[in-house]
């Protein structure tokens, strides 16, 4: 999971694995994992396959820019978080896709426009089509909210099941 500082990383990661919300904000500092395991629909075999996703929720301060294409490299799927509430970070969200294809071009990636519960929906329907049109129809966008989870569960399941194809 990837995005700039402070766009919720950190609270979409607590809400998917544990189920909580807290608004106190905590800067991750290098990189914290989590595990989850999701249960999801094999479109091939049309059976149940069960994945274990292991969280990377790498750090979003300028300063570690320069060692998360290391952590990129391996992964088999990226969560690019933006803040609905801070426009630039929908703006840089493209640095962020650049940077995951360029280190690792198969990678699957899902976006998530977070903090959608803190904006009315007409610039919320702004918003996500300024997202679409910097990335191309292939990758899901998501509106989401880590607070009442909206849509968290949603996210993480599509970018198994990109993972799991």
């Amino acid at each position: 999971m990837i995005g700039d500082y402070g766009v919720g990383k950190t609270s979409l990661i607590r809400r998917f694995v544990e189920r909580q919300f807290n608004d106190q904000y905590l800067s991750t500092v290098g990189v914290k994992i989590s595990r989850k395991t999701v249960n999801i629909l094999d479109p091939h075999t049309n059976n149940e396959q069960e994945l274990k996703l292991l969280i990377w929720d790498i750090e979003g301060q300028t300063k570690f820019k320069a060692i998360a294409p290391s952590y990129l490299q391996g992964a088999s799927g990226v969560l690019i978080v933006a803040d609905l509430e801070r426009k630039e970070t929908i703006e840089h969200f493209i640095d962020h896709l650049n940077l995951c294809y360029s280190v690792n071009p198969n990678v699957k990636i899902i976006v998530a426009l977070n903090k959608a519960d803190l904006i009315n929906e007409d610039e919320l329907n702004h918003l996500f089509n300024l997202a679409r049109e910097q990335i191309n129809s292939q990758i899901h966008i998501y509106p989401t909210s880590a607070k009442t989870g909206n849509n968290v569960d949603n996210m993480f399941d599509q970018l198994a099941l990109e993972m799991l194809k």
